[in-house]
């Protein structure tokens, strides 16, 4: 297994992050203060840091096969039967998809399960998932 990584990203309201972190997207909670929430995403540290509205990372979109990626983003490569349960939750949940689920590059090198959504303060996600994870890396 691949070393798990540490990320940190601003979020304007802990309650919130807290609320969608852990029972939207069902990550478990770590240590926290009053300015920050560790929680674990699928095995990797993610940590939610308060940070003014106002001040939070405006997004940008590049075009990927034929969708508005949107710049920055973050998340993590997931099994497909993991892929499929956490659409499926998270449709259940109403939350609303930038990026609906799809098979990106279908048939093309690097074929994959894509989504993109935003969190309460507005950082964009992506979960993506490979049939053959050998294409994580594929040109």
């Amino acid at each position: 297994m691949p070393s798990p990584f540490h990320i940190a990203f601003p979020v304007d309201d802990l309650d919130r992050a807290r609320a969608f972190y852990g029972q939207t997207l069902g990550c478990s909670e770590g240590r926290s203060s009053a300015q920050w929430i560790d929680f674990n995403l699928f095995g990797h540290q993610i940590v939610a840091h308060l940070k003014p509205a106002s001040q939070v990372n405006q997004l940008h979109h590049n075009p990927v096969d034929g969708h508005d990626v949107p710049v920055p983003h973050f998340g993590v490569v997931l099994t497909m039967e993991e892929w499929e349960a956490l659409a499926e939750r998270l449709k259940r949940a109403q939350v609303r998809f930038i990026i609906e689920p799809y098979i990106r590059f279908k048939g093309e090198v690097g074929e994959q399960a894509t989504m993109f959504f935003l969190d309460p303060a507005g950082n964009a996600l992506e979960f993506k998932a490979f049939a053959d994870i050998g294409q994580l890396f594929a040109k």
